[in-house]
C-alpha cells in the first residue's frame, strides 16, 4: 500500500503536469478592469473568434445598457448609493454583453450552462455523484483539481482591492491578481461582506449571497462557475463537483488524510501534516480588520486552513442533521414568507439555510440548523461566512444542499413567480442581478431544474415509478391539508343522502298504495288511455 506521503507526491505531479493558463470565470473581466472602461462604465470586451466586441460580427451578442430591476426592495437597507454593490454592477459598468441564443459569458465566448459545441447547441447533462462512491482514481484526481485551481493564476479575472470611490471613480483601478480557486473564495467574500460607511462605520445587516430568497440561486451559480472553471483549466468536460451526503452522520467521515484532511496531531485545531490541504493559506478572514480600516480584502494569505470538527457550542448546534429533518424541512410548501430574511417561518428557504427550527419551521437565530449546522459543526475557516469557502469541504457541503434544493424544486414544481419579485432584501429580488458575477446572472435564472442547467445528482437518477411517485406528491400533500375537509364533506354528503333516499322510498311506497287503491276506479273509467299517458309522461 502506498504511503499518505507517496499519495500526496502523485497528486502534486498530476496537478502539476495540468497546470496551463487557461480562461476562468469569476468576477472583474481583466479586459475592463483599467481606466478607460472603468471611465465609459462599459464592459463589452472582443471575443477572440472574430474580434468584435461580445462576437457582434459573428451574431454571439452585442454590447448593451444594463435594464436593472425597480422592483421595491425590503427595508433592511436603509442606505442608498452608500455600496458599490448596489444595483450590481451599475457603479461600475452600465454598458455590458447581452449574449445571444444559447451563448453566454463577459464576451459570449461561452456557451450557456447545460449547451455545448461550437455553436453551443449541443445539449449535455453530467451527473454529480457521492464523493464516496468515486473510484480511488476519480477521487485522487478531484484532489489534485482542487490543489491545481489553488496553484493556477486566473487569466481572464481579477479582484477589486479598493471600492469605486477609492479608485476616485474610476481614474485610479485598484485591482491585483488571483489564483482560480482563491478567486470563488474572494467572490464569496464580497457578496457577503459588511458595508463600509466611513470613519469606523459599517452596517452589518446586508448580504447578497445569504439570509435571502437568493441564497439558493446565488450558491447554483457559484457552483457551476467553479465546476466549469475546472473543467477549462484540467481540459476535462466531464468533471462535476461531487458531494457529501451528511444526513444521520455521526461525525465528520470525510475529515481524513484520505479525503478532505485529518486532524493534526498535537493542534486540534489545524489540519494534519499528511493532509492534501495542509499547506493551502487562507484569504478573507479578518472582517473586523477590514472594516476598522474601511478597506477590502485584498486576497493576503492569513494563516492555514483552521478545522476542528464536532468541538464546536453545543448548545447552537449539538449534531450534524438528520433525515427526518431533511424529509421535513422538504415538505414546505412556501419557498420564500414574511419579511423573506432569516426571521422567515414557515419559508423552505430560510429551514434549508439553517436559520428556523428543522422540526417546526419557526425561525429561531439562536440555533443553527440545516445548512447552518454543518458550517458550525467544522469549528474554524467554515464557520465564518465572508471566509467560509477557504475550506474545500465547502463545496461537498454546497454541493448537497443544492441537490435538496433541486429535490425541492422537483416535489412542488414552483412556477418561477413563486420567487419574490419585490420586497426581498437588497439584492435579492428576482430580476436582481447577483453579486458580484460578471456575466450577469438574475436570481430567477437559477430558480429552475437542474436537468435544464446541464447537472443531475447521481441519487436523484431515480427509476420511472420513483419519478412518477415524486411527481403524484404535491397533488398528495394538496389533499392531505385538505383531508379534514374532504372528510367532512364526505360525511356531510352521506347524511344529505341517506335522508333524500329515505324519502323519496317513503314516497314510492306511499304512490304504489295508492295506485292499487284506485286502480279499480280508473280501469272503469272511459279516459283510462288519456290518465294512463298523462301518468307516463
Amino acid at each position: 500500500m502506498l504511503s499518505c506521503c507517496s499519495v500526496r507526491m502523485s497528486l502534486f505531479a498530476m496537478g502539476f503536469l495540468l497546470v496551463v493558463l487557461q480562461p476562468s470565470t469569476g468576477q472583474f473581466p481583466r479586459a475592463c478592469a483599467n481606466t478607460p472602461s472603468l471611465l465609459r462604465k462599459e464592459c463589452c470586451p472582443p471575443w477572440d473568434g472574430d474580434g468584435s466586441p461580445c462576437g457582434e460580427l459573428s451574431r454571439r451578442g452585442s454590447c448593451q445598457n444594463i435594464l436593472l430591476s425597480q422592483a421595491p426592495l425590503g427595508p433592511q437597507f436603509p442606505f442608498s448609493g452608500v455600496d458599490d454593490r448596489e444595483d450590481w454592477p451599475s457603479v461600475f459598468y452600465n454598458r455590458t454583453c447581452k449574449c445571444e441564443g444559447n451563448f453566454m459569458g463577459f464576451s459570449c465566448g461561452e456557451c450557456k450552462f447545460g449547451f455545448s459545441g461550437r455553436n453551443c447547441t449541443e445539449r449535455r447533462l453530467r451527473t454529480r455523484r457521492n464523493i464516496f462512491q468515486l473510484t480511488t482514481s476519480e477521487k485522487d484526481k478531484f484532489l489534485a483539481y482542487l490543489n491545481l485551481a489553488k496553484n493556477t493564476p486566473s487569466q481572464d479575472y481579477v479582484i477589486a482591492t479598493g471600492t469605486y470611490a477609492q479608485m476616485n471613480n474610476g481614474s485610479n483601478p485598484m485591482f491585483r491578481n488571483i489564483n482560480v480557486y482563491d478567486l470563488f473564495v474572494w467572490m464569496h467574500y464580497y457578496a457577503s461582506r459588511d458595508t463600509l460607511l466611513g470613519g469606523s462605520n459599517v452596517w452589518r445587516d446586508i448580504d447578497f449571497a445569504h439570509e435571502a430568497p437568493g441564497f439558493l440561486p446565488w450558491h447554483r451559480v457559484f457552483l457551476l462557475m467553479w465546476e466549469r472553471e475546472i473543467q477549462k483549466i484540467t481540459g476535462d468536460e466531464n468533471f462535476t463537483i461531487p458531494y457529501w451526503d451528511w444526513r444521520d452522520a455521526e461525525d465528520c467521515v470525510v475529515c481524513t488524510d484520505e479525503y478532505m484532511g485529518g486532524r493534526h496531531p498535537t493542534n486540534p485545531n489545524l489540519l494534519s501534516p499528511a493532509s492534501f490541504f495542509f499547506s493551502w493559506q487562507v484569504i478573507c478572514t479578518r472582517s473586523e480588520e477590514y472594516n476598522s480600516q474601511q478597506a477590502l480584502c485584498n486576497a493576503t494569505s492569513e494563516g492555514p486552513i483552521l478545522r476542528n470538527p464536532g468541538n464546536n457550542d453545543k448548545s447552537r448546534t449539538p449534531r450534524l442533521p438528520s433525515s427526518a429533518e431533511v424529509e421535513f424541512c422538504l415538505s414546505l410548501t412556501q419557498y420564500e414568507s414574511g419579511s423573506m430574511d432569516k426571521m422567515a417561518n414557515y419559508s423552505f428557504r430560510n429551514t434549508l439555510e439553517g436559520f428556523a427550527d428543522p422540526r417546526t419551521a419557526i425561525s429561531n437565530i439562536s440555533q443553527s440548523g440545516l445548512h447552518n449546522a454543518l458550517h458550525i459543526y467544522m469549528n474554524g475557516s467554515m464557520s465564518q461566512v465572508q471566509g467560509s469557502a477557504n475550506d474545500p469541504i465547502f463545496v461537498l457541503h454546497h454541493a448537497f444542499v443544492d441537490s435538496i434544493f433541486e429535490r425541492w424544486l422537483r416535489r412542488h414544481r414552483p412556477m418561477l413567480e413563486v420567487y419574490p419579485a419585490a420586497n426581498a432584501p437588497i439584492g435579492h429580488n428576482r430580476e436582481n442581478y447577483m453579486v458580484p458575477f460578471i456575466p450577469l446572472y438574475r436570481n430567477g435564472e437559477f430558480f429552475k431544474p437542474s436537468r435544464e442547467l446541464g447537472y443531475d445528482y447521481e441519487y436523484l437518477q431515480e427509476p420511472e415509478l420513483d419519478s412518477f411517485q415524486e411527481f403524484l406528491t404535491p397533488y398528495l400533500e394538496q389533499a392531505r391539508q385538505i383531508w379534514g375537509w374532504l372528510v367532512g364533506a364526505a360525511v356531510i354528503g352521506g347524511i344529505v343522502t341517506a335522508v333524500l333516499t329515505g324519502l323519496i322510498l317513503a314516497c314510492w311506497k306511499k304512490r304504489r298504495g295508492t295506485a292499487s287503491e284506485i286502480q279499480p276506479l280508473l280501469t272503469e273509467s272511459e279516459d283510462y288511455n288519456n290518465m294512463c299517458y298523462q301518468s307516463n309522461f
